[in-house]
């Protein structure tokens, strides 16, 4: 045995599988592909279930949209102070929501996170179909959503060019050019598993859409340098999207002036939250695709046991900027600023303030504990809570700000009505429309990065198992010379 062969232990293995149940190249094509091979596997009635509901809630909110054009956002419970509400409060949402599948795909992938395989590619998808539904918002929220161009600068007969000092422009760039960069690099990262089902395809149409879409692909060495170098270089563009995005966002409430919005808090206080929502959000969509699928091999409980990490370390940057917002209210000796956080606390509005602080502080603390952060049904619980605790962050940061500013005589109460309701759930079903449309079409799960990180894939692997195969040999050839 030489030197380079000693050095391998046949025994141990490099590192510790991320892919369970004995995986090998073919079964992972195997097991992804029939999911959405919609020739040789029926599509479940489950499946055309959901898609009837969810669209149907879909179908809904486009129906609602179009008498709010038709009678205008007077529809809506909005006041004489509140003139932002549920809208508002959605889009900040939607945009939070979408902030996991690029941080999963672009950072975890820049500082090799190999765990993130398994769950980068319908994290990509549920931050395009999350930005889509963040997009519905400010464009029927100002109103007159048929003059929403007037927020692009498109050269046009009238000379009318946007207000550049809005923030209203400012999240037509921001969240543009995030849903740009988050579609390419979502599609880049399908190329090779399109190619695969084309050569799979039976159906005729199918392969020739399929052809179409994965660009010739055909694995080749200099095909994989091309991708290679293309996906990190789109990884380092969609980084500081990251974190800039909802710092933008966060713009919207920071330069006004009224009290409980102009605070410099409000950017990291935002990507930290929209983080914390985004990954709540792919663990609920992950444990439910998990268990439907059948997927246990591919997203392990090591991959949840990471996300419930992350949650937890998010959660408690968001405690901790709860807590600074009350500690600068104090120490900045600001009357309005004071009055604002007490009412919050204390206020007509306490109870949607102590549900926030509830699920998106007390909550995640469970996860200290592994036996909480390995608990399927806990975990999805949570989850959930977590989104709704997020959910009203951002109404009680719109809303109890607005609803008491300056001038007590203009004081009201927001309530919201059936129209508010109905776009905000009706918005949900956009989403999980698209999402099950995903599911069925497109592999939900990266093969060719999954194929990655299996031990088949280590250059080392072949030569530990030859030791192997060599020491068994040796082995068997002594028990002969014995007997």
């Amino acid at each position: 045995m030489n030197t380079a062969e000693s050095n391998i232990s046949p025994s141990a293995p490099v590192d510790a599988p991320l892919i369970t149940g004995n995986q090998s190249f073919s079964s992972v094509t195997r097991r992804i592909s029939e999911i959405v091979e919609v020739e040789l596997k029926k599509t479940p009635k489950a499946w055309y279930i959901a898609f009837s509901i969810t669209s149907s809630l879909a179908g809904m909110m486009t129906l609602m949209i179009g008498w709010l054009l038709w009678e205008g956002t007077g529809i809506w419970g909005l006041n004489n102070p509140v003139g932002w509400g549920w809208a508002i409060v959605n889009f900040v949402f939607w945009v939070g929501i979408g902030h996991a599948g690029t941080l999963i795909s672009a950072i975890l992938f820049l500082f090799r996170q190999r765990w993130r395989t398994s769950i980068n590619r319908f994290a990509e998808a549920m931050t395009i179909f999350a930005v889509i539904c963040a997009g519905i918002f400010p464009g029927i929220h100002v109103g007159r959503a048929w003059v929403a161009y007037y927020m692009f600068p498109i050269p046009n007969q009238m000379d009318m060019w946007p207000n550049f000092r809005s923030p209203l422009l400012w999240d037509v760039f921001a969240v543009g050019t995030y849903f740009t960069v988050s579609c390419l690099f979502w599609y880049v990262g399908l190329i090779p598993d399109l190619a695969t089902l084309r050569d799979r395809a039976v159906n005729k149409v199918r392969k020739a859409i399929l052809a179409l879409f994965s660009l010739g692909w055909r694995g080749s060495n200099r095909q994989w340098r091309h991708y290679e170098k293309a996906y990190l270089i789109l990884a380092g563009i969609a980084t500081p999207l990251v974190l800039s995005v909802h710092s933008v966002v966060s713009m919207d409430f920071a330069v006004g002036v009224v009290p409980g919005w102009h605070t410099t808090i409000f950017p990291p206080y935002f990507v930290a939250g929209a983080i914390f929502s985004g990954f709540a959000m792919v663990m609920t969509l992950a444990i439910i695709a998990r268990k439907v699928y059948s997927l246990e091999d591919f997203i392990t409980m090591h991959h949840l046991e990471n996300m419930n990490k992350i949650i937890l370390v998010t959660g408690t940057m968001v405690g901790y900027a709860y807590a600074c917002e009350f500690f600068i209210a104090w120490y900045g000796a600001n009357t309005y600023e004071r009055a604002i956080f007490i009412n919050r606390a204390v206020g007509p509005y306490a109870w949607a303030y102590w549900t926030m602080v509830t699920c998106n502080v007390i909550v995640p603390q469970l996860f200290w504990f592994r036996r909480w952060r390995r608990n399927i049904v806990w975990m999805f619980i949570a989850s959930i809570l977590v989104n709704v605790g997020m959910w009203f962050e951002r109404f009680v940061i719109t809303v109890t700000s607005l609803s008491q500013d300056f001038m007590p005589s203009s004081w009201d109460y927001y309530t919201p009505t059936i129209f508010d309701i109905g776009i905000f759930i009706g918005s949900f079903g956009v989403f999980l429309t698209l999402f099950l449309l995903f599911l069925r079409f497109l592999p939900m799960i990266a093969m060719s990065e999954v194929k990655g990180i299996l031990p088949e894939a280590d250059p080392h692997y072949y030569k530990a198992q030859e030791i192997k195969d060599k020491q068994v040999i040796g082995t068997e050839g002594e028990q002969v010379q014995l007997s």
